[in-house]
């Protein structure tokens, strides 16, 4: 029987073909596709963000680790649709109007991914517009929204902004991060959560929705 601590211990090292073949192997045995999600890879993915906030790990582990994660995942997707299991909560993601920036975007949604949630990548450049209209479609419960330039943090309060005027202000959680932004900054703009870093955001996310 596949030791599904194994596939933790192969994803955090990054090792993406092995885990691939240990998850066909863990289905092939008949191990449940959540199962094999939770403890295998979810778990693995886990240390890889808490090691990483303690920076026993940094970014190239972390890409390293999300490949092989998502080399599991794509086994497992179709599965877990059949099991009827669904993301623990959703999230629309973006780096914001003016902004290029997709580095620590990217990181965040690897680290989210992580934790189980399902992830709706607007990519950079993203309008107000874009992040409380696709929420809305979406029924998602966290925008987050990223900057690394000062000139594009303002698209944040107009993110806050918007989704009052949509009303749906008090069923999405707006969380804020980049380089320039501050605890300070997101009282200012009226935004719920600032995280300092990618698996900060993690845990706040899942917090929020949970």
């Amino acid at each position: 029987m596949t030791d599904l601590m194994e596939i933790s211990a192969a994803l955090q090292k990054g090792r993406a073909k092995l885990v691939k073949e240990m998850v066909e192997q863990a289905v092939a045995e008949g191990i449940p596709a959540k199962k094999i999600l939770d403890e295998g890879l979810l778990h693995g993915m886990d240390i890889v963000g808490q090691k990483f906030k303690v920076n026993e790990l940094y970014v190239p582990d972390v890409l390293v680790a999300a490949r092989a994660m998502n080399a599991g995942t794509e086994i497992l997707k179709p599965l877990l649709v059949d099991e009827g299991v669904e993301a623990a909560g959703k999230v629309v993601i973006g780096t914001c109007k003016g902004d290029l920036h997709d580095i620590g975007k990217n990181l965040v949604k690897m680290m989210m991914e992580g934790k189980g949630l399902q992830v709706i990548d607007l990519g950079v450049d993203v309008s107000a517009e874009q992040f409380v209209s696709t929420a809305i479609e979406q029924d998602a419960e966290v925008i987050a929204c990223s900057a690394l330039l000062t000139t594009t943090m303002g698209e944040m309060a107009n993110v806050v902004k918007l989704a009052e005027e949509k009303g749906v202000r008090d069923k999405v959680t707006i969380m804020v991060g980049g380089a320039p932004v501050n605890d300070s900054f997101k009282e200012s703009v009226g935004a719920d959560i600032y995280a300092p870093d990618a698996a900060s955001a993690a845990d706040e996310a899942v917090s929020a929705i949970g």
